[in-house]
């Protein structure tokens, strides 16, 4: 059996036997009436943290006695799009990660090009939607240095991920839309929010978002990304997917979701 037919079995066989794992956030959270109150409650929770916190306030920071033994996997575990398989089968030799929309210099980085840019190592808690926790051990490239390189333009006040794997209406794998997120410039630019290749000190595993995916520590689990390959700068999402910022957030989700 090639790589490929494999992969497409297997995930086949996690979705028939484990919906939950696959589902960006489970039963609960597809519900009108859990959507609704993350809508009431995002505004409320974005006031408080704009108003009182400071913009560069930093998530809370573990030690290595605190991470997970297994980083839990959710939401998208293992793309099945062909152009994701084709990349993963060579090992994301031919992967790079484009930078483009309102700025400067539009250009793209290989991971060895990313990987020999300055890094940062932080031991966060990741929070999801659902109610569980789990700490990791992530280091990455800080997004603003990336950004600074391309040069910002002016108007441009929010950043678009744009990423390789596709969910269906109800969370699953399937060929609906490309899922994509975004966050506010100033999030972007947080010392905390990088570009993570690894996790636990291994390379980042494609149940986690291989080859790469963002970390913004004061968010919930649904806005950091995974399986990125572009990033775009905007002065408004109105006009990408339905407008409201975000796969899940398309979905009736906060388009804030901080912590």
């Amino acid at each position: 059996m090639k790589a490929n037919e494999r992969r497409r079995f297997l995930a086949r066989s996690v979705v028939g036997g484990s919906a939950l794992l696959l589902a960006g956030c489970d039963k609960l959270a597809n519900t009108s009436w859990f959507s609704g109150l993350l809508g009431k409650a995002g505004p409320f929770t974005d006031f408080v943290q704009r108003n009182i916190t400071p913009a560069n306030a930093l998530a809370r920071e573990f030690s290595e006695a605190d991470i997970a033994l297994s980083f839990r996997a959710n939401g998208s575990i293992d793309p099945q799009n062909d152009e994701y398989l084709d990349l993963a089968d060579d090992e994301f030799k031919d992967w790079k990660l484009e930078i483009r929309g309102l700025v400067e210099r539009p250009y793209s980085l290989t991971m060895d090009e990313l990987r020999a840019l300055p890094s940062r190592t932080q031991i966060t808690r990741h929070d999801c939607v659902e109610g569980w926790s789990c700490i990791g051990k992530w280091k990455g490239t800080p997004l603003g240095a990336v950004l600074d390189r391309a040069g910002v333009k002016p108007q441009a006040r929010f950043v678009v991920f744009r990423c390789l794997d596709r969910l269906d209406e109800s969370g699953d794998l399937g060929g609906g839309e490309l899922y994509y997120e975004s966050c506010r410039l100033v999030d972007a630019y947080h010392p905390q929010t990088i570009l993570a290749y690894d996790l636990n000190d291994k390379p980042l595993p494609v149940a986690n978002g291989a080859p790469l995916r963002v970390r913004l520590e004061r968010k919930l689990g649904y806005k950091q990304a995974k399986y990125l390959a572009a990033i775009e700068l905007v002065d408004n999402y109105a006009h990408i997917g339905s407008g409201n910022g975000g796969y899940w957030e398309d979905l009736g989700y906060d388009w804030f979701g901080g912590i």
